[in-house]
């Protein structure tokens, strides 16, 4: 597993006073340097996939990316430790940056989806099962874009699952239903799709489901911060989203 946020902000934090901007580098002659890329929980499975591409591509670039949620990686960025990029599950999180005055780019979409497990021990068909009071449901905790995301929707469809637990990140919540502990949960379908035959997938429709927005920032003025957010946005790098289920703006 990637080291979270905050063993990062540890081991880096005797370079703090060098500031943001210090992050990567490239030498005057172009040579590749190493980035530090914050990424949501969501973007492990696609982001995983870019940087072993970006980095066969570009020899002596290496990109470390660490992924927690969103929430954590914005309070670690504001609390000053060295990143280069950030990429974040919603737009709410971006505003909350405050930081930078860097513009955000919005390189994907993402949906809600159920999780349940494979044998669906809790005969889940639709959002209204997770009212069943026999129904155990585990969310996202509400400070994080997929528990706001899935507050919005169990809320417009009025709908109050019976919730065991509120958990830190997307893929904590989705263990929940891998692990058995859970009858079901509400998380992101792109992780749903990464999770394979471990999880069932039961589908909102689109009427009741709600659309995220995922923003980019580039936060320091490293060439090799700049390369990795246009590999991002590059018709390759949204070929590589998309086979993720990650939809485009």
């Amino acid at each position: 597993m990637k080291r979270s946020v905050s063993a990062i902000a540890v081991a880096l934090v005797v370079t703090a006073s060098a500031g943001v901007s210090a992050c990567g580098s490239s030498d005057a002659s172009g040579k590749r340097g190493t980035i530090t890329v914050l990424a949501a929980s969501s973007l492990t499975e696609a982001f995983g996939q870019l940087k072993t591409s970006l980095e066969r591509q570009n020899p002596g670039l290496t990109i470390k990316i660490s992924y927690a949620a969103s929430s954590t990686l914005v309070t670690q960025v504001n609390n000053g430790a060295p990143a280069d990029v950030v990429a974040l599950a919603d737009t709410t999180s971006a505003q909350q940056l405050s930081t930078t005055s860097k513009k955000p780019t919005i390189f994907a979409t993402n949906r809600l989806e159920i999780a349940v497990p494979p044998s669906n021990p809790g005969a889940v068909t639709g959002l209204a099962s997770l009212a069943k009071a026999s129904t155990s449901v585990v969310l996202c905790a509400k400070q994080v874009p997929c528990g706001r995301a899935a507050d919005k929707v169990l809320t417009r469809a009025g709908i109050r699952p019976q919730v065991i637990s509120y958990e830190a990140n997307v893929k904590a919540t989705l263990a929940k239903v891998r692990t058995g502990d859970a009858d079901a949960a509400v998380v992101y379908a792109t992780d749903v799709a990464a999770a394979g035959s471990a999880v069932k997938g039961v589908p909102i429709p689109a009427a009741q489901n709600t659309v995220t927005q995922l923003p980019i920032v580039q936060l320091t003025d490293s060439p090799d911060a700049a390369l990795f957010v246009s590999a991002v946005t590059s018709a390759s790098g949204r070929k590589t989203l998309q086979s993720f289920g990650f939809g485009m703006p």
